[in-house]
């Protein structure tokens, strides 16, 4: 009976019952369970696959001028060198390849220029399949982002930007190449050298091995291939964030790090390379003066990663090529098409040195504080990379005849996946070409690997241990 007739009833407490959950009963309790690959894992398998279907595409009878398969480690060397945009070659790529191999090489070109995880994202999207928050987390490790969300629009203006921008650097190229090629050879030429400077990857199909020796005065060839390797080694990010807020000023601290960081070695890599090639007969000396600033501008830009050469790199002084070396080390921008440890780690760890140099507890730069575990990251990705040339470089000594610093420059070379070469490339042994391969390999997805390894281990401890000072210097 209820007091007040005209209220409300009361609410009856009505548990409802759980719906019921669905059982998965395993037939084969035996059956062993495939994890699949994630991450930098995943990264490995997929070069690994586009090296084994390049160099088999490579060995195919109609993939050389000559219509007889070439041998597998050629094949295999090219394919390396291709999917990582380093550029070394055993062979003259524009007499021993035919227009079909050209083409496999560009192909792993591009495909290794924008990435694996970038490429296949994009297939998948053209396909239709709907892209897994586990593959998104591991596409914005891969391109350096802090948000899961809009990462697969951002892959396709990546796409479409690298596109656009190799698009127009090969019709700027055709003007000059319309002159010295007939018909459409001027077209592939100008498309091969577009799409090969901006991936970094330092590929050249003209006749000889001159490079682009032949090209030296031409500031239309040099500045349109410098600005190509520019623009594909600062990444995407770097372009968009500066298109955005238009000002150096108000870029994010990354984007700041890695415009500063790269002014300053171009400048400096043109200065020291002026200086020491000014009097050298067989680079700079016989060139005017305007032309020999053109020319080490041009080789101060080319060993970030791409291996394009306005003068013999053979001929040129043992400081200036050591002096290079570390210019390839250090390579372009995370989440380019470059190589080597990164300018934004050489960037950390500057201001790690100039923090600590002021007595600075935190590392800052710029107005901001560095993370400790960023400074951590990059650390260990010089350290661990430092390690792995040294110890080519000790390997190349004892297989090759060559001098010590030819083969400290070509494991620096391979590293950086620069493609830079004295000439000893071709004169390898065959276990010094396995190590070069192995070094590509490295070299291209090492310092990727390492940081999204760390990253995804990344975790809060709550217990640390006490701390006790340890005697430095």
């Amino acid at each position: 009976m209820r007091l007040f007739p005209w209220g409300k009833p009361a609410r009856r407490d009505v548990r409802r019952h759980p719906r019921p959950q669905r059982i998965h009963i395993d037939l084969n309790p035996l059956r062993p369970r495939v994890a699949r690959p994630q991450g930098p894992v995943l990264l490995v398998y997929g070069f690994g696959a586009l090296i084994i279907i390049g160099a088999l595409l490579l060995m195919l009878p109609f993939s050389t001028a000559t219509g007889q398969p070439a041998p597998f480690l050629t094949a295999l060397f090219t394919a390396t060198s291709a999917v990582c945009v380093t550029g070394l070659t055993v062979v003259n790529m524009g007499t021993y390849w035919s227009t079909f191999g050209q083409i496999v090489v560009l192909l792993l070109v591009q495909a290794g220029g924008l990435g694996f995880m970038s490429m296949s994202t994009v297939l998948l999207l053209l396909v239709g399949r709907r892209i897994t928050l586990g593959e998104r987390m591991a596409l914005r490790e891969a391109l350096g982002e802090y948000a899961v969300g809009g990462i697969v629009r951002l892959l396709r203006r990546i796409a479409l930007t690298s596109f656009i921008i190799e698009a127009v650097g090969a019709a700027i190229l055709y003007i000059q190449f319309s002159k010295d090629f007939p018909g459409m050879e001027g077209v592939w030429k100008a498309i091969f050298h577009s799409v090969s400077a901006f991936n970094n990857a330092g590929f050249d199909i003209l006749s000889g091995n001159t490079s682009f020796l032949v090209y030296n005065s031409n500031l239309l060839v040099l500045g349109t291939l410098a600005s190509l390797i520019v623009l594909g080694g600062i990444s995407y990010t770097v372009i968009a964030d500066f298109i955005k807020t238009r000002s150096l000023g108000r870029l994010s601290l990354d984007s700041r790090m890695v415009v500063t960081v790269n002014i300053f070695l171009w400048l400096l890599g043109a200065v020291v390379i002026l200086l020491a090639e000014f009097t050298n007969e067989s680079t700079l000396a016989s060139l005017p003066p305007g032309l020999k600033l053109v020319n080490a501008m041009f080789q101060s830009v080319v060993p970030r990663t791409a291996g394009f050469a306005s003068v013999d790199i053979g001929k040129m002084r043992d400081f200036t090529l050591f002096f290079t070396c570390g210019l390839m080390f250090i390579g372009g921008a995370s989440g380019s098409t470059a190589g080597g440890i990164k300018v934004n780690t050489m960037g950390v760890l500057l201001s790690a040195v100039w923090s600590a140099m002021r007595a600075r507890s935190h590392v800052e730069a710029f107005g901001r504080e560095i993370p400790e575990d960023v400074m951590s990251r990059a650390l260990a990705v010089v350290v661990l990379s430092l390690g792995l040339v040294f110890s080519t470089t000790l390997l190349l000594t004892l297989t090759e005849s060559h001098t010590f610093i030819q083969v400290l420059f070509e494991a620096f070379s391979a590293f950086g996946t620069v493609g830079l070469s004295t000439g000893i490339t071709p004169d390898l042994s065959l276990l010094g070409r396995l190590i070069i391969i192995g070094m590509m390999f490295i070299g291209r997805l090492g310092p990727l690997t390492l940081a999204l390894s760390l990253s995804q281990r990344e975790e809060a401890r709550h217990i640390r241990f006490a701390q006790e000072r340890i005697k430095i210097g």
